[in-house]
């Protein structure tokens, strides 16, 4: 569920039925948008997902959906009078989008995967030797105190710990902290999936860490936030949201 500010109910569930295709509830003087799996409350005030002490302004709002056929969606919204961007390619997250923003100014992102067949879980099934689990290695000169620091701050658990070596868990994730050498040299940097970034951001929050801003939510569908370890080692918090 996202909670979307409008300043005109009736204007806004227009086009998000007219236009966009949504099925629109009214009860009690509240709107809510349904598209599949996705849910949209319209308010006076936008909500990012989970931080419900920062309101947004209408106009303010970055949402991104997914769809089997983009192709299909954006003719289908360009026949009922909307005004989508082209489709483009974003290499990086192997996805063809299109925007096109509600009359707020609300942005809205829709994408599709265009690796989907070769990333199948059938087509992982069929490879004898296929990757499961990635373990970063982040380099420190004082391995001892970044175990500490991964323990008493971030949160991790010492799974095996000796002078120039501390293999670190927390939940699934498993990170191992290597002394710096010739061989590694530099600061390393990873990204970890988690359930719910804000709540993990007001926790390191309190605890302390080094963190580069508050979470933020992204056209592609990933609200995140960034951590800088005790020697510059940088991690990457990312929440996936409709």
């Amino acid at each position: 569920m996202r909670f979307l500010g409008v300043t005109d109910f009736a204007r806004s569930t227009t086009f998000y039925r007219d236009v966009l295709g949504f099925e629109v509830n009214e009860e009690s003087g509240a709107a809510e948008a349904t598209l599949g799996p996705a849910r949209i409350r319209f308010g006076k005030e936008g909500y990012a997902p989970g931080d419900w002490e920062s309101p947004r302004p209408p106009g303010s709002g970055i949402l991104f959906f997914q769809t089997d056929d983009v192709v299909a969606m954006r003719a289908a919204i360009q026949a009922r009078g909307g005004a989508p961007s082209d489709l483009e390619k974003v290499n990086w997250i192997k996805m063809r989008m299109f925007e096109i923003r509600d009359p707020d100014g609300n942005v809205l992102w829709f994408g599709q995967t265009y690796h989907e067949e070769q990333d199948s879980p059938s087509r992982r099934g069929s490879q004898p030797h296929g990757l499961r689990q990635a373990l970063p290695e982040l380099p420190f000169d004082n391995v001892p105190a970044a175990v500490a620091y991964y323990r008493d701050v971030l949160g991790f658990r010492i799974n095996y710990q000796q002078d120039d070596l501390g293999v670190m868990d927390r939940d699934a994730i498993t990170v191992l902290l290597i002394a710096r050498t010739e061989h590694h040299k530099g600061i390393g940097s990873f990204e970890a999936y988690v359930a719910d970034a804000d709540a993990l951001y007001e926790e390191l929050s309190v605890k302390g860490a080094r963190i580069l801003g508050p979470p933020v939510s992204h056209p592609w569908g990933l609200r995140d936030f960034k951590v800088l370890d005790l020697e510059g080692n940088r991690i990457t918090f990312a929440q996936t949201f409709e």
